[in-house]
């Protein structure tokens, strides 16, 4: 028995299972590369505008401190349960080794449907949760970042909450606040812009021109946006867009930076042409290059990939691909280039390291030196992973997983149990 269930932790689990097949781990090693070392369930009661009391469920799953602190985002979704966040903690552990950082993974979450709370509910609610997180975080313990429905406001509040209980600011226990309150210039489009630099890594392989190609992108929330605008640097053409309002289609382009613009005023891109509102369910298998799924989980099960016609497939959210999918893109022909999560969107965690070492050190660096560092470290993991995958005769996804689980093992390994 395990208070972990539902689809996405299963999913995480089928993964490292392949992995560990893969790898020859033992079975009696697997259980502790798998299970968290910790999870918080917290009740949040805030007082409502209204002046009655409501009552939210936040959790936070610590995967491992073998290696460091843990990391990870805080998501506000009415969807949120223990299993997803566990499975989010573990895709995060993995995410840390395969590029490097001296990070364990973590995941939080408060089941809240954010179009029914108020502003000042919100910060409610976000200071409620960070202080009954107190006891179980801090700057060398577990560092809380942004994730789906949070952003750097929230990351604001959650600082000053803990800064007042220690008397203190405290500006390395969360990454990607605003720069204004100690965040790292670069944070906010780390991640789109990881994405958008592997994919352009992979059309230079496959010599796919870029003046020539097209992209489609599936959600258009923070990593979303900021890739379609870095690929549209570039100069491919966006000719599609979608999310949790609708889809907008254009083959002969979309004006990325007015889409962005009316999006950060509106919060979605509804209202934004009449004349290109599109069927979302279609946008994963309209024909193009380079194919962005950047919103939820397990949007590519086996049905969509035998229909996907896109030639890169570049992985801006956690876990959109399932594992019967993968079974189905290894034997697909012609080949899709998988950029598999856990590499293709590792660029926030790699730019919140950067804000974490920044804020420790009270040295912060220029925009220009966050990018260069942040593409170092996602190019020597891409080649990592090419490197393994070609020797090994294996999908993309599995070398970087096994790269990643090897690096965990062995600390683990080394360091032994106690006592």
């Amino acid at each position: 028995m395990t208070i972990y269930s539902g689809p996405v932790f299963e999913m995480a689990a089928d993964q490292l299972t392949v992995v560990a097949d893969h790898l020859n781990i033992p079975m009696d090693e697997r259980d502790r590369l798998l299970m968290p070392k910790r999870s918080i369930t917290v009740s949040c009661p805030i007082r409502r505008d209204d002046g009655t009391i409501a009552v939210f469920e936040g959790y936070r799953v610590q995967h491992h401190l073998t290696m460091g602190p843990t990391k990870g985002g805080t998501r506000f979704s009415p969807s949120v349960d223990i299993g997803e966040v566990a499975a989010l903690a573990i895709w995060m552990t993995l995410k840390c080794a395969l590029v490097g950082l001296p990070y364990g993974g973590a995941k939080g979450g408060v089941r809240v449907d954010l179009t029914k709370i108020s502003r000042r509910e919100l910060e409610a609610l976000s200071r409620r949760y960070m202080q009954e997180m107190i006891p179980f975080v801090g700057p060398h313990i577990d560092v809380m970042a942004p994730d789906m429905g949070t952003d750097e406001q929230v990351m604001a509040w959650f600082m000053d909450t803990y800064s007042m209980y220690r008397g203190q600011t405290v500006t390395e226990i969360v990454t990607g606040k605003p720069v204004a309150s100690g965040g790292t210039v670069g944070r906010r489009e780390a991640t789109g812009r990881g994405v958008a630099h592997l994919a352009k890594r992979v059309m230079s392989q496959l010599a796919i021109d870029a003046s020539n190609a097209t992209a489609v992108i599936q959600g258009f929330g923070n990593v979303g946006s900021y890739a379609a605008q870095e690929l549209h640097r570039f100069g491919l053409k966006v000719i599609a867009v979608s999310d949790h309002t609708g889809a907008l289609h254009d083959s002969r382009g979309l004006d990325i930076p007015a889409l962005m613009r009316h999006a950060g005023t509106r919060g979605s891109i509804a209202g934004f042409s009449k004349e290109m509102e599109f069927d979302p369910s279609q946008i994963l298998t309209l024909p193009c290059d380079v194919l962005v799924p950047a919103a939820i989980e397990r949007v590519i099960d086996a049905e969509a990939a035998e229909n996907l016609t896109c030639r890169i497939l570049a992985e801006g959210a956690n876990g959109p691909t399932t594992p019967e999918a993968d079974l189905v893109l290894q034997n697909r022909k012609p080949e899709i280039f998988v950029l598999p999560d856990i590499l293709c969107n590792s660029g926030g965690v790699v730019v919140s390291y950067f804000e974490w070492v920044q804020d420790l050190q009270q040295l912060f660096w220029e925009e220009e030196e966050v990018m260069r560092r942040e593409y170092q470290l996602l190019d020597r993991a891409f080649e990592r992973m090419l490197a393994r995958a070609k020797a090994e005769k294996i999908s993309n996804r599995i070398a970087a997983m096994a790269i990643a689980v090897e690096k965990g093992r062995t600390a683990m390994n080394l360091r032994g149990l106690f006592p």
